[in-house]
């Protein structure tokens, strides 16, 4: 705890005057076609500018589709626009999305050689630096993805220190810095994400209606010892950018880390809605990523109130899905995901048991960590009801999975992977009467997992190791360590329903009557509202009414 106030400590030094910025500025309802306000001055006809900006703001929000597709329009109908190639290249570029483009690499050169060829008649310095840093990143060579990361870092450095006064060159290099710290090991210091806030709210003080400063504030500040610092630019970025589906999701990041069910919802209505809407409009074949990201966030913050008969209406949306529009990770992790949540949190083993990948057309084998997550639920929920050779049987498909990863680089999956099989070999452990072992493995697990981050693609792990640490406890009638691990879990995912009715359960049998009700009645609390009747908020009830 010492060391995560001492994090907010250090970054709120950075974030001092954020929402000040925001709380004094009167949002307007979008900006420019609602997707924010973007200043990049380029060498095109002034007629192409303001349609510049507006594709270099839908660049900022994700929306990758529609700024390609902006790009290219540009280039075509103003053919000395050299910087909408540039536009183009970038498009290709996902740093938090998708580390893979090795797909894309000849075409990003070939597109950067347009914009050379371009610039060279008619461009400036400064947008030849653009084009320069951006080709770092393309360079030819057997290059994995995190290098080509940390030459693209460097090279925006130098825009940055180039043009200092240069906002975009500012808020791309901020972008470069989340995206290069992702692509790399875990850093506990969050280093590149506390200099890229830095940068942002220099620029924000100027330019509170840019999308990528809101944008990029939120993805630097999400993680639990941060994310408080973000929550000004997640209830501002919806507004700013209204239009994109992205967007109006880009908020729940921060609710999720924060607990903020009712706003994660409402964040996640309004971005399924509108990924469906532009599903529709542009004729998609299969279902979009964008909403079965929004999908993911809703059951996650559903079943975190309770909420499981709406939860239960997203996991048979989602088992009707037989295609995909790409078979992106965000599309794989929620497929998996999904239907993993709903058993696991609502404590149902036997439907965690019997679970399977689907659709069954979906490239499963290309993504060995999304399958690893059915595998995992599979696991514990085939231990917990002693199915012991269904879960030994998981653990090998984990095992396989994680053999599957080796040598992958970017985001590390494999790590991951590895606190799952921990976790289910905990319970097998447990299940085959090996107390002290199951221990061990379940501690090994929680240390593992805290020393990882999330990926951007997920609100958070199927179920936090330091919570099932804390559940083990329990079962080996251990209340009072039990409660220890719940709090901890607590404070790095509040408002977890299981987390504090775990609380709750363990302050009980430790004796610890004031404790008890206290957590006790915030679950009460957390399912204040519209839910369902569980059997914790059943105990819950009958604790208060007795200890009055």
């Amino acid at each position: 705890m010492q060391i995560r106030s001492h994090l907010i400590l250090l970054a709120g030094v950075m974030f001092f005057g954020t929402a000040t910025a925001w709380g004094q500025h009167k949002h307007e309802p979008g900006g420019t076609d609602k997707v924010g306000r973007v200043d990049f001055p380029v060498s095109c006809k002034p007629a192409s500018q303001a349609r510049f900006n507006r594709a270099v703001a839908m660049l900022h929000s994700f929306w990758y589709e529609e700024s390609e597709a902006a790009f290219r329009e540009l280039a075509k109908n103003d053919a000395g626009c050299a910087m909408a190639h540039w536009g183009v290249a970038m498009s290709f570029y996902h740093p938090l999305w998708s580390q893979t483009f090795v797909q894309v690499l000849d075409i990003g050169r070939e597109t950067l050689a347009k914009a050379r060829a371009g610039l060279a008649i008619k461009g400036s310095p400064r947008e030849i630096a653009f084009v320069e840093a951006l080709e770092a990143l393309y360079k030819v060579g057997q290059l994995d993805y995190p290098t080509r990361a940390q030459n693209y870092e460097a090279a925006m450095e130098k825009v940055y220190q180039t043009y200092p006064d240069d906002d975009e060159a500012a808020v791309f290099y901020a972008l470069s810095l989340v995206g290069t710290a992702q692509a790399l090991p875990a850093d506990k210091t969050y280093s590149r994400e506390k200099k890229a806030a830095e940068i942002l709210n220099r620029v924000l003080h100027k330019q509170p209606n840019h999308p990528g400063v809101a944008h990029y504030l939120i993805h630097a500040y999400d993680f639990p010892a941060l994310a408080n610092l973000a929550l000004d630019a997640a209830r501002s970025y919806a507004k700013i950018a209204p239009a994109v589906p992205h967007a109006l999701h880009m908020p729940s990041h921060i609710f999720t880390r924060l607990g903020l069910w009712q706003e994660s919802i409402s964040s996640n209505l309004d971005s399924e809605a509108a990924a469906k809407d532009y599903a529709r409009r542009t004729k998609m074949v299969g279902v979009w990523d964008q909403q079965l990201h929004a999908m993911d966030y809703l059951v996650y913050a559903y079943l975190q109130l309770a909420q499981d008969n709406k939860a239960k209406s997203v996991l048979d949306e989602v088992n009707r899905i037989l295609k995909t529009h790409e078979e992106t990770p965000a599309a794989a992790y929620t497929l998996a995901a999904v239907p993993a949540r709903y058993a696991l949190e609502r404590r149902q083993w036997s439907e965690a048991a019997a679970l399977e990948l689907r659709p069954k057309g979906f490239s499963w084998d290309r993504l060995p960590w999304a399958r690893a997550i059915v595998y995992f639920a599979r696991g514990i929920g085939a231990a917990r009801q002693g199915e012991v050779a269904v879960a030994r049987a998981a653990i090998t498909s984990l095992e396989k999975s994680k053999a599957d990863l080796a040598g992958a680089k970017g985001y590390d999956w494999a790590t991951q992977v590895e606190v799952q099989r921990l976790v289910v070999a905990a319970w097998l452990a447990l299940a085959d009467g090996k107390d002290e072992e199951s221990l061990a493995l379940m501690r090994s697990a929680a240390e593992l997992e805290d020393r990882t981050d999330k990926h951007p693609v997920t609100p958070g792990v199927i179920i936090p190791a330091r919570e099932l640490l804390a559940d083990l406890l329990l079962e080996l009638k251990r209340p009072l360590e039990a409660l220890k691990e719940f709090e901890a879990a607590l404070g790095n995912a509040p408002n977890r329903f299981n987390g504090i009715y775990g609380a709750a359960r363990a302050a009980e049998l430790a004796g610890d009557k004031p404790k008890a009700r206290e957590y006790y009645a915030k679950l009460l609390a957390l399912c204040a509202g519209e839910c369902n009747q569980r059997t914790a908020l059943q105990q819950a009830k009958s604790f208060l009414a007795q200890s009055h």
